[in-house]
């Protein structure tokens, strides 16, 4: 079994039945993640290069564990230490890149649309990292992937999310990954950081976070991105970490095993308090093994599903 279409750009533009088909690629290749030696010929001979024109911990990690766990080879592009300091364009770089042989390009940028944009340049699959403000799919997907692990379903469940919703790539991608498989999701944010007409999306909106939470299954904060914020959107983080920062009073409006999640980094004390992000209701770590499995996943359907 395959994906359909090569390349992966957006939870929007997914099937309901791709996804899971991820899902349950990715809850057969986790038990991978505990061997050990973690290490498979499934993908032997491919070469995956990462483009990241943006900084990343978890994504740029996980997807090259990932490739490497299934033997294939994993090959890192950074942007500042480039031709693209000389100037040279986005087409360039990765026709170039290409041309040495990769059989998949997986990247991150700050533009929205950029991965769509390769995927035309180029004749090989693209994976979408994240692409400015629009979508971060694999994120999403790990997400869902999470979620399932702790509630078993995801139809039916209610997931609020939680901050700034107007600069999240990881929102969006959520949004559209959880409405087409039934989830129930509500948002909260500074009325600053909701976009307008979200609801079309088919979310609730709410101006207070303990609204959205009111019988929550599922409580996921997001990162304040203020490097996307060219002017100053709510007054302080003090006020915001008072009104919309999650602790344990505006988390007992969720419900009693409720789960908490946030896609990382944590700004501890602003967006989530450091009890509620250690409790034992926190998965956040658990997102982080998820998105290996994951990928690893994407990585097969596209790769190696195929042969």
């Amino acid at each position: 079994m395959s994906l359909r279409g090569n390349d992966l750009l957006s939870l929007r533009e997914m099937s309901a039945e791709d996804m899971e088909l991820v899902l349950s690629t990715a809850r057969s290749l986790k038990e991978i993640l505990s061997r050990p030696i973690k290490k498979v010929p499934t993908l032997r001979g491919k070469v995956v290069c990462t483009l990241f024109y943006e900084p990343s911990t978890r994504t740029k990690t996980s997807f090259e564990l990932a490739a490497r766990y299934m033997s294939a080879d994993a090959v890192s592009f950074s942007s500042a230490t480039s031709a693209v300091r000389k100037g040279e364009s986005l087409a360039d770089t990765a026709r170039n890149l290409s041309m040495m042989g990769i059989d998949l390009a997986i990247m991150r940028h700050s533009v929205s649309g950029s991965c769509h944009f390769l995927s035309k340049v180029l004749d090989i699959p693209v994976v979408n990292a994240g692409d400015g403000m629009n979508e971060h799919p694999t994120q999403g997907l790990l997400d869902i992937f999470t979620m399932l692990d702790y509630k078993s379903k995801i139809r039916g469940l209610k997931v609020a999310i939680v901050g700034d919703i107007l600069h999240s790539r990881v929102a969006r991608s959520n949004i559209f990954g959880l409405t087409k498989m039934g989830a129930e999701v509500s948002i909260a944010g500074p009325l600053t950081l909701l976009p307008p007409d979200i609801e079309r999306l088919g979310v609730k909106a709410f101006a207070r976070p303990e609204e959205a939470m009111e019988g929550a299954d599922v409580v996921y904060v997001l990162r304040l991105q203020l490097e996307r914020q060219a002017r100053s959107l709510f007054p302080s983080k003090r006020e915001y970490r008072d009104f919309f920062g999650i602790d344990r009073h505006k988390l007992s409006y969720a419900k009693d095993d409720a789960i908490i999640m946030h896609p990382g980094p944590m700004n501890r004390g602003v967006e989530i308090t450091t009890d509620v992000a250690d409790s034992p209701r926190s998965v956040i770590l658990d997102q982080v093994t998820s998105g290996v499995a994951v990928r690893m996943a994407i990585l097969y359907l596209i790769l190696g599903g195929r042969d």
